[in-house]
């Protein structure tokens, strides 16, 4: 298998935040983290981008389309925005620091 070299610049876009919220909070103890990254993006894109800007090494990747959320203001309806989620294991020895320590 050959690996692939991509820009640096389409490496750091293509991860654009890490979603937070009570579940991923909690498997942030077991090394798992969630990340919104861009819709076109693949599995070997996004562990190169996470390598690269964390200086981490991923075990695992498993990745999901958010499905379409209908939103409701007064008579009005449409479309939240939607992403992909990537949800990434890293090796025991690896961390991520999302929250700063004051």
């Amino acid at each position: 298998m050959t690996t692939k070299i991509y820009p640096k610049i389409k490496i750091l876009n293509l991860i654009k935040y890490p979603v937070i919220t009570d579940k991923t909070t909690k498997v942030i103890e077991d090394n798992i983290y969630s990340f919104a990254v861009d819709k076109k993006a693949n599995k070997n894109e996004i562990k190169e981008a996470i390598e690269y800007i964390f200086d981490v090494k991923v075990k695992k990747i498993n990745t999901l389309n958010q499905p379409i959320k209908i939103k409701t203001l007064g008579k009005f309806k449409g479309k939240k925005a939607r992403y992909k989620k990537a949800i990434i294991k890293l090796f025991d020895e690896y961390k991520i620091n999302l929250f700063e320590n004051s």
